[in-house]
């Protein structure tokens, strides 16, 4: 069976290298980028099962993103969790992830365990 991908979206390096690091130590197959406007092609080329998506990134924003992803046939039934370490009120994002149709998101900085369980609860696996 093929390796469930994830395409991992966040503008600090050192956040990108570690969870790529860490989910594909998970058995997963896992590309990264920290350029916002590299999601799209790169989600049309990979075919991730997953994205996770930083909401606050220099060149553009995960809800721009998400909703770029929304209007593409193929891509718009990707769960997306979103994860963010910006001071953003929880209720704000809650709103924003229910209205482009994410799964989730995350505070950052959480632990990698919260971060497995919602990766394996937004999978069903």
């Amino acid at each position: 069976m093929d390796k469930i991908k994830i395409l991992l979206a966040d503008d600090e390096e050192d956040i990108l290298s570690i969870l790529t690091k860490k989910i594909t130590e998970n058995n997963f197959e896992c590309m990264g980028t920290s350029n916002g406007a590299d999601v799209l092609k790169l989600a049309r080329g990979f075919r991730p099962d997953l994205i996770l998506l930083d909401i606050a990134m220099a060149d553009k924003d995960g809800y721009t993103i998400a909703s770029e992803l929304r209007q593409e046939k193929d891509l718009k039934v990707i769960p997306i969790i979103f994860l963010t370490g910006k001071d953003l009120k929880p209720h704000s994002i809650e709103q924003r992830v229910e209205n482009l149709g994410a799964y989730d998101f995350l505070m950052k900085p959480c632990s990698f365990k919260d971060l497995l369980d919602k990766i394996h609860s937004a999978l069903k696996v």
